[in-house]
């Protein structure tokens, strides 16, 4: 307690030097604001980023740096890191009007652009110092990180995933509409292009384009070409149609979305197990994905399609939106887990009320939950396999929340569902003024505005007034070769749902409690804080 009071203490007196040294100096609270904000701005453009790129987390002297997976310097994060902060800048020059922070945002989008595939979209990556590095870090790094699969093999094509394609092509398209600047127009028309020319008859999406079928695993074939509902891809696909529909007035995209719209309808599957798979063969049936992704039915891919079709009728008043609904709720809420398999779930929402907590994967034919669990210590000795009993990993959905919309929306009318329907507004589309801010804003609902102490401590805190350090959080292990790694030592034991295996794994894992701190700096950080600074100003 007397550390904590010493800790407390200090900042209150740091804060009070600072508000003291500033007043001194004849500054506002708002000059001293925003020389912060943009001190802070500069020294992550000028010094963390590598040419407009950034990743999530940084050592101070950047001889380590980590996306989803540990980075070389020359590597920029797509998902979401690099197109956020381009959006982030945006953010910042509404909030203030200065030119600086368009210029910030216009550095981000040459740096995506730079990255962007010839057919338009985007993979995980982007490396500056060209495909024989990015080849090199798939090759070592990428291809021993166990559990991220998705990482082992280098395509050389566009990914959907994880708002990949869709998060960068958003900013650039938020970006043309403040001038209309038509050196980004060549960026957005090759991303429509890819979206039309990618999207399958059915109305869905590959996981992956162009395709590629060369990355076969533990005797299963290339998933990435597959119909992908997983990882948002459906969903995200279809609101950037509807963006450049409703921004560009493309009216040609009318269709394409239509069908991908419809494409939830196709692949519901029948009674009596009316749910939906991650991704589908091109025969319509469900499919595996990563290895510990069995062909099954996924509790919350169907929830959110339940979600989805309760949208597209509020989008097209068209009642086949919701005519399978009940069926598929009555299904979710069979799957419970038993008491047996909860000891196994880490969770906190069985027993909630009408939440239910089942495993991700649900067997076809015959309802029984599937765990995914895997053997050795790392991706060369390793594999998944899947079982029917726990450990695994579990689903949790308000099948209550689905219901109460659905029986809402039944009691309305046509004009009443579809009063807020973009498809049939005529009003002109316009950005939010803020994206990231507002982003950031919803996930701390219950936080206090900002007080006079609390920017003091902010700009305080600042190391050299320049970057804020916190810390480490997740971790590593380097790259070490593969020499020894077939060897499994006879008393490893892994955790077959943990994040990491032994020292050949690459995955990133959870710091251990009472490991030494380890500060490094992060985009979502500066974000956090410098949305904290702005938020004073907009009181």
């Amino acid at each position: 307690m007397k550390t904590l009071f010493k800790i407390t203490l200090s900042l209150l007196l740091a804060g009070c030097i600072v508000s003291s040294v500033w007043a001194q100096r004849g500054q506002t609270t708002e000059q001293r604001i925003l020389a912060a904000v943009k001190q802070a701005t500069a020294y992550m453009l000028d010094e963390v980023s590598y040419k407009g790129g950034f990743v999530q987390r940084y050592l101070p002297d950047f001889s380590r740096q980590w996306g989803e997976m540990e980075a070389y310097r020359t590597m920029a994060c797509v998902q979401p890191e690099t197109p956020m902060m381009g959006e982030f800048f945006l953010d910042l020059y509404n909030a203030t009007g200065d030119e600086y922070y368009y210029q910030a945002a216009e550095k981000v989008a040459a740096a995506l652009i730079w990255g962007q595939h010839p057919k338009g979209g985007w993979n995980y990556w982007i490396d500056f110092a060209g495909e024989t590095s990015m080849k090199q870090w798939y090759n070592t790094i990428g291809k021993h990180g166990w559990r991220l699969e998705e990482m082992q093999h280098y395509y050389g094509n566009s990914t959907f995933d994880d708002d990949a394609t869709a998060g960068p092509a958003r900013f650039i398209l938020r970006l043309y509409t403040m001038r209309h600047d038509p050196k980004y127009l060549a960026s957005i028309d090759k991303t429509i292009n890819l979206l039309l020319e990618s999207q399958y008859p059915i109305g869905g999406w590959p996981q992956r384009y162009p395709l590629m079928y060369d990355y076969t695993k533990n005797g299963l074939p290339d998933y990435s070409s597959f119909i992908t509902f997983n990882d948002d891809v459906h969903q995200n696909n279809i609101e950037l149609l509807m963006l450049y529909y409703r921004v560009l007035g493309k009216k040609e995209l009318l269709d394409p979305i239509l069908r991908a719209m419809h494409t939830v309808i196709a692949l519901q599957q029948g009674m009596p197990q009316p749910g939906w798979g991650d991704q589908y063969s091109l025969d319509y049936k469900p499919a595996h994905g990563r290895t510990y992704e069995p062909r099954s039915l996924h509790p919350r891919t169907t929830g959110f399609n339940v979600n989805r079709l309760m949208d597209f009728y509020q989008l097209t008043g068209e009642t086949k939106y919701l005519a399978r609904i009940p069926e598929a709720i009555d299904w979710l809420e069979t799957l419970g887990i038993s008491d047996e398999h909860a000891k196994f779930y880490r969770g906190n929402q069985r027993g909630v009320p009408g939440v239910v907590v089942s495993s991700s994967y649900i067997e076809i034919g015959t309802n029984k939950p599937l765990y995914g669990q895997r053997r050795g210590s790392n991706p060369i000795n390793g594999r998944y396999d899947t079982y029917y009993e726990p450990p695994g990993t579990f689903a949790a959905v308000n099948t209550q929340r689905l219901r109460e919309r659905y029986n809402h929306l039944i009691t309305l009318s046509v004009e009443e569902a579809t009063k807020d329907s973009e498809l049939k507004s005529d009003q002109p589309y316009e950005f939010a003024t803020y994206v990231t801010m507002r982003r950031i804003n919803s996930r701390n609902p219950n936080q206090n505005p900002p007080t006079l102490q609390d920017v003091n401590n902010l700009i305080a805190s600042m190391k050299d007034g320049k970057y804020w350090l916190v810390p480490m959080t997740h971790d590593s292990h380097p790259y070490i070769g593969q020499e020894g790694a077939m060897e499994i030592p006879d008393d490893y034991v892994l955790d077959p749902i943990g994040q990491v295996g032994d020292k050949f794994d690459t995955s990133p894992f959870p710091i251990p409690a009472g490991t030494p701190q380890t500060m490094v700096i992060t985009t979502r950080s500066y974000i956090q804080n410098v949305s904290r600074l702005m938020a004073f100003l907009q009181k």
